[in-house]
């Protein structure tokens, strides 16, 4: 798992150590200490008292710099292109945590990772940002300030801080979640403190400019997706097994519709291979599928650049 920024100078460490910036959510003390040299992660021997009333993460508008811990970067071989835009996203899969082994350590933002604080890592969120998480297992909700990288093992979607993961009820290993990022709009209006719990996850109707992305990484194999004109989105209810590059999901019908006839109508190339299928009320948008991940990211890569889209490369087994 990588805990190191990106860039990081001696006086950023210096001021960064001072306190964790404003949003981060809980009581952060003045000074962090050191991590722990073990070399082993795990709980805090000594936690603080009541930290199940540690506030959740105070969402606040902030500047997502195209460069810094939201450049393209490598880990064991995978590629991970971290979005540099505000849109929506969200996602279903298992979520982990990290403590005291990190604790006092510079995040990829470079801030020091501090336990007791309501924050996260995720592999490619825009840094910073914030997110809802759920636990659909007992319902329980929290909003965290994602401010570093990781986690990196397959089938994991983020990876929470060691408060974050107690008020979830998740300290006793992985499990599954559903993330939702809170787009700048939502912070600006409030619109993401009127939100009811049982709406938490899903896609806004109305879509930006920039599509809501969804990664789904729990979906089932299914037979390929039929044939069917670039005006008309062939419909299927789950994909083929291999690799796809989503590039939106939506839940009205008319949405997903528009985005699939005007890829078709600039990329051509693509049009063959695009297809709507439908999935716990959401139309996803996919073309595929490849046969391998490589393939699959050179698409989307060659889709960014052309369509100005944030598509993301998902494996359905």
């Amino acid at each position: 798992m990588w805990r190191v920024a990106l860039t990081l100078t001696a006086a950023l460490w210096l001021v960064g150590c001072a306190s964790t910036p404003g949003g981060s959510g809980g009581a952060t003390p003045v000074s962090i200490p050191s991590a722990d040299n073990t070399g082993r992660d795990g709980p805090p021997a000594s936690p603080p008292p009541n930290l199940a009333d540690v506030p959740d993460a105070e969402p606040r508008v902030e500047t997502i710099k195209p460069r810094g811990a939201n450049k393209p970067y490598e880990i064991a071989g995978q590629r991970y292109e971290p979005m540099a835009a505000d849109v929506a996203y969200s996602e279903r899969g298992l979520a982990s945590w990290y403590g005291r082994k990190f604790h006092g350590r510079p995040t990829a933002s470079g801030e020091p990772y501090d336990m007791y604080a309501m924050t996260a890592a995720h592999p490619t969120l825009p840094l910073p940002s914030y997110a809802r998480v759920r636990n659909p297992a007992n319902g329980r909700e929290i909003v965290v300030r994602v401010n570093d990288r990781g986690p990196f093992h397959r089938g994991r979607i983020i990876d929470l801080s060691y408060a974050a993961a107690l008020k979830l009820d998740l300290l006793r290993g992985v499990a599954p979640v559903e993330v939702e990022r809170l787009t700048h709009d939502a912070i600006r209006t409030g619109a993401w403190r009127q939100q009811a719990p049982a709406q938490a996850f899903a896609v806004a109707a109305t879509p930006s400019p920039a599509p809501t992305v969804v990664q789904d990484i729990t979906s089932a194999p299914a037979a390929p997706p039929t044939a069917s004109s670039p005006d008309v989105a062939p419909t299927v209810t789950t994909p083929a097994r291999g690799f796809w590059v989503q590039v939106g999901a939506f839940r009205q019908r008319d949405a997903a519709d528009r985005l699939h006839q005007r890829l078709s109508s600039d990329l051509s190339w693509l049009a063959p291979l695009l297809a709507v299928f439908s999935d716990r009320n959401l139309l996803r948008v996919q073309a595929g599928p490849y046969a391998d991940r490589a393939e699959a990211t050179r698409v989307a890569q060659r889709v960014r650049a052309a369509a100005s889209l944030v598509p993301v490369v998902i494996e359905h087994r």
